[in-house]
């Protein structure tokens, strides 16, 4: 993409913007009733606990981008939650993004009824009502991203998620957001290889965001980090394992045959 494509992301806020006065029309009735009932399950302690080659998969369920498009034509969550739980996946992600992502909160639901893992809510999340609506829907964590807020925002944020039993996975693209992202104690940190502006990848970006992680005094002893977008190989899986990622995020290579998600997965954890 050249330099004077329009920003991906200040499009996608200036949808959820719109998105969120929905949900304040709708208020609070709409979701409070549900707020009490969803046991949340650890999605931290998945990670931990369940590795492919030691390194954890967050296995995604998209089925399409602004960068590409339709990746999945035959979108079924159920069958592509449970080929995931059965190949090994820790968690699941679920774009529930309609404008962008063409994502749904009921694939979400869905994903989340059929298997046992733990699901995070991948969206563009900037509003408390937001987070109300991911933890009425089942979400059992939720994203943040550094580049769509303020770092003020982003700690209420926080502080609102864990008053609802909710994860959050805090993205960050670079040095300065990651100094961000550690500043509000944030201890489960995704490193996007892509750039949310341009939607262009370059994997260094995992490896030279941890280093500078690394070299912090002040990291959470028990801060685990993801490395997400652009992971298509065994080899992606184990230049991100060698930085220090603790786990990959991976949707577009999954989804692009959803048959053949128990052989990808085999392939891209195969022992070194």
């Amino acid at each position: 993409m050249t330099n004077d494509c329009p920003n991906i992301l200040k499009k996608i806020i200036n949808q959820k913007q719109k998105e969120i006065e929905v949900l304040k029309k709708q208020g609070m009735d709409a979701f409070e009733s549900n707020l009490n009932i969803k046991e949340r399950r650890d999605f931290k302690k998945a990670l931990l606990n369940n590795t492919l080659n030691n390194i954890a998969l967050i296995a995604e369920l998209k089925k399409a981008s602004p960068s590409a498009g339709i990746i999945c034509y035959n979108f079924e969550p159920a069958q592509i939650a449970t080929a995931y739980a059965n190949s090994g996946a820790a968690c699941l992600s679920v774009l529930t993004d309609r404008e962008f992502f063409q994502g749904s909160t009921r694939y979400l639901q869905i994903a989340r009824q059929t298997v046992n893992l733990p699901v995070l809510r991948k969206d563009f999340i900037i509003d408390k009502l937001q987070i109300i609506e991911s933890a009425a829907i089942g979400a059992d964590a939720i994203l943040l991203i550094v580049a769509a807020l303020e770092e003020k925002k982003l700690v209420q944020l926080i502080e609102f998620s864990k008053s609802l039993n909710l994860t959050t996975l805090v993205e960050v693209h670079n040095e300065t957001e990651a100094a961000i992202a550690i500043d509000t104690g944030a201890d489960l940190i995704g490193v996007n290889n892509r750039d949310l502006k341009t939607f262009t990848i370059d994997i260094n970006i995992t490896e030279r965001v941890i280093d500078f992680i690394h070299k912090l005094k002040k990291t959470p002893p028990d801060l685990l980090i993801v490395s997400e977008s652009g992971i298509y190989t065994n080899e992606d899986v184990r230049r991100v394992k060698r930085a220090g990622a603790n786990a990959v995020l991976i949707g577009e290579s999954l989804m692009r045959n959803p048959l053949n998600i128990p052989q990808k997965i085999a392939e891209l954890f195969a022992a070194d």
